[in-house]
């Protein structure tokens, strides 16, 4: 559902999340490590966050990405996405046509309508810092 670069915006905004509550600022080098991701296409993703200002760029020799203290604690998921990949996720056809409507429905408009609306709701309701906290313990990975 989601499009790789929203996929990797996602783990990085959670790791530096991570990060930032540990009280650090980590580099491109160290997120890419630990995400598993391309470097080069990560530096675009992380300009299109900052821009959106989900996370800020720290330059100089102690710089590195964080996220405002006051943004960590509301920052909602729904906000990566919607930097990333926009809200097309929750309008676009399952099927993909590029007319899909409740006046003419592709065969799965109406279960899909269903999922999509679930699914913006858990990302509207989930916070990062949350998704943070269960790495920082162990409980779940951004890295396989």
């Amino acid at each position: 559902m989601f499009s790789k670069a929203c996929k990797y915006a996602i783990r990085s905004t959670i790791y530096i999340a991570e990060q930032t509550s540990s009280g650090k600022r980590v580099g491109i080098k160290e997120i890419v490590k630990a995400i598993d991701s391309p470097e080069a296409f990560t530096a675009k993703i992380l300009q299109q966050l900052s821009k959106a200002q989900i996370i800020e760029s720290v330059k100089g020799p102690a710089g590195g990405f964080v996220i405002n203290e006051r943004k960590l604690k509301k920052l909602k998921l729904s906000e990566v996405v919607e930097a990333i990949d926009g809200d097309s996720i929750y309008k676009d056809c399952g099927l993909g046509f590029k007319v899909c409507s409740e006046k003419t429905p592709c065969p799965m408009h109406h279960k899909f309508k269903g999922i999509r609306n679930e699914l913006k709701e858990m990302l509207e309701n989930t916070c990062v810092i949350e998704l943070s906290q269960s790495l920082e313990k162990g409980l779940s990975f951004l890295n396989r």
